[in-house]
């Protein structure tokens, strides 16, 4: 096992490992900017070293000044969290090569399934279901027009090296194709420096459902259920559950047989999510890989009572699951709601001094934040303050617990989106289980 971890990170996963760590005995690393020195994770950790000013590219995304500080403190390992450098394959191998082990996977698995055009070749060889579409980058409108009328309307184009809605243009017809052609790989050369992008059959209302895996390096591959993240706005998840309300024990083995399977055709050994769309029909698509842990890795821990992140450290240190397929049990229900310091009428960011905080407790309330009273949200990074999450023995019950809990939350001086959760919570289509990824753009906002 490790001596020392550094964490590649802030904010509440940084808190989420540094606990994670502290229990596994293993000394902790935080790195923070200069801005960031009184944050949570800097105050919890063993150690902490600034490695630069506010603006991530400077400090959080610099490899060489990460590489540095975790020399400097001896640290044996990284753990990235999520976001920032957790999917960055040549900070995987700078880290091998200096003799630092990067707790994630290897830097074959996720360059293979960091491009979308080689996750579908990949996981269509092992037996995977896609949407119908191309396996090659489309370099022309001509061609997309070609396939799309191939496929049949409506199509999605989507950047092979995306994610996040960028570069990702739905087509209902071949007059808009051409216009949205270019606008997705101009989209996809701004944010990802790759303007390559491929078609698929857009599929019309679907959920997202993901199956969170785990892997080892010895082979073993199994899968913790699914999580339900329909609830989304732009492609960013606001909520999610687990497990999904619509997913017959069936189907759950069906899809997550397919997400080991996707695993170990790329030689996976962490802990990952396998991502599906779930059409009206129950069928099933592959989406995409995370080659890292989620942001809401939480709801499964809750529903399996494994802990996701000191099991991903086991296996960096070369350890082997210690759990079988069947080992698996997936106890009541789990939903957890993104705290986001943003407006929730525009969600548009809100930074700023938080003047009262008082978080939500009780049986089956977890809160998983890095802010305090008095605590200053900073413009620099992303909006979410805090993951809510909840567990009950039924879904009716988390619904009325994540209701009682956003009630009791109490975060004073700045605007937050808990009254957002709060609308939500109370929605009939939602308490009904009957939502989509376009839930929120037609039925609330």
């Amino acid at each position: 096992m490790f001596n020392k971890i550094l964490i590649a990170n802030r904010g509440e996963i940084a808190i989420r490992v540094i606990r994670a760590c502290k229990e596994l005995g293993i000394k902790t690393v935080a790195v923070h900017s200069d801005v960031d020195s009184e944050s949570l994770h800097v105050k919890l950790a063993d150690e902490s070293i600034c490695i630069g000013p506010a603006p991530s590219a400077k400090s959080y995304l610099n490899i060489k000044a990460i590489i540095s500080a975790a020399e400097v403190t001896d640290a044996s390992a990284i753990h990235p969290g999520y976001g920032f450098l957790s999917e960055n394959a040549e900070f995987a191998e700078i880290c091998a090569n200096c003799g630092i082990t990067f707790i994630g996977p290897g830097p074959e698995s996720m360059r293979l399934m960091g491009d979308k055009i080689s996750a579908r070749q990949t996981v269509t060889k092992a037996g995977v279901p896609i949407l119908p579409g191309t396996t090659e980058g489309v370099k022309s409108p001509e061609e997309a027009k070609r396939i799309a009328g191939d496929i049949g309307y409506p199509v999605i184009i989507k950047a092979t090296a995306g994610g996040g809605g960028r570069g990702m243009k739905v087509v209902h017809s071949p007059a808009s194709l051409p216009n949205a052609f270019a606008t997705a790989r101009a989209e996809a050369q701004a944010g990802f420096g790759n303007p390559d992008v491929y078609i698929e059959k857009f599929c019309e209302r679907p959920r997202h459902v993901e199956i969170q895996i785990m892997a080892d390096q010895h082979g073993n591959v199994i899968h913790l259920g699914e999580r339900d993240c329909s609830i989304q706005r732009r492609h960013q998840k606001l909520i999610e559950e687990a497990p999904c309300p619509v997913l017959s024990e069936e189907l759950r083995q069906e899809m997550g047989a397919c997400a080991v399977a996707a695993a170990k055709a790329v030689g996976y050994s962490s802990v990952g999510t396998v991502e599906f769309l779930l059409d009206q029909g129950k069928n099933f698509y592959f989406m995409e890989m995370n080659t890292r842990v989620q942001v809401e890795h939480p709801v499964t821990e809750m529903v399996t009572g494994i802990d996701i992140i000191k099991e991903q450290i086991r296996s960096a240190a070369g350890h082997p699951l210690r759990f079988k397929q069947e080992d698996i049990q997936i106890r009541g229900h789990a939903i957890e709601c993104r705290i986001n310091a943003e407006d929730p009428e525009k969600f548009t960011p809100f930074p700023g001094k938080i003047v009262g905080y008082h978080p939500p407790g009780g049986l089956g309330v977890r809160v998983d934040s890095g802010v305090y009273d008095q605590y200053k949200v900073l413009p620099h990074y992303d909006s979410m303050i805090a993951k809510l999450i909840v567990h009950a023995e039924t879904r009716d019950e988390a619904i009325k617990k994540m209701a009682t809990a956003l009630d009791e939350y109490i975060i004073d001086g700045i605007k937050t989106t808990i009254s957002f959760h709060q609308k939500i919570m109370k929605s009939k289509e939602f308490i009904e289980g009957d939502v989509d990824t376009g839930f929120l753009e037609r039925v609330i906002l």
